[in-house]
């Protein structure tokens, strides 16, 4: 996910704080990793420096001077070139699952052992995920959908690669 992006499409809403987008950014996106202070102000900072945010007010407070920041046109530009770029699908070319069993079967280990413990572990989240996803709101509902479906298309690879675990032996050990 791209902090400064996501940052940039809450402030077209108006300006805020950085307080009050740290805020937002944990309600809509943040559940499973809210940001750090430090990282949103040093994204302000950065985007301050490349003109995507000005500075639209500083009141003083307690302690240090609270900054409200203000997308720019350059930022809402920015932001809306974003949305339209579509995502790079993720192949998963490089598995490190893959590796592990390729590896088991080179060092004579079981790597129908590794399957099942990655079964397992697969099916313990999808049970955590189910569960969140029954009492969650329609945001985590959908993002625990995303991550159910990609943990559903993985327990399909582990039942074809435990069903190939001889061929895929002969093949790496020649």
């Amino acid at each position: 996910m791209s902090i400064g992006h996501t940052l940039l499409g809450l402030l077209e809403s108006g300006p805020r704080h950085g307080y009050d987008l740290k805020r937002a950014f944990d309600e809509k996106f943040g559940h499973d990793r809210p940001l750090h202070y430090g990282q949103v102000y040093s994204t302000m900072s950065r985007l301050l420096k490349n003109g995507l945010v000005e500075v639209d007010g500083i009141e003083a407070g307690d302690g240090p001077e609270r900054k409200r920041y203000a997308i720019t046109e350059a930022g809402v530009t920015d932001v809306a070139r974003w949305l339209a770029t579509p995502e790079k699908p993720e192949p998963y070319l490089q598995s490190t699952l893959y590796t592990k069993v390729v590896l088991a079967l080179l060092t004579h280990r079981d790597a129908g052992d590794i399957l099942d413990t990655q079964r397992s572990e697969h099916l313990r989240s999808m049970r955590i995920l189910t569960d969140r996803k029954r009492k969650g709101d329609l945001a985590d509902q959908l993002i625990c959908d995303h991550a159910l479906f990609h943990l559903e298309a993985d327990l399909r690879w582990l039942e074809l690669a435990a069903a190939r675990l001889d061929k895929l032996r002969e093949a790496v050990t020649q």
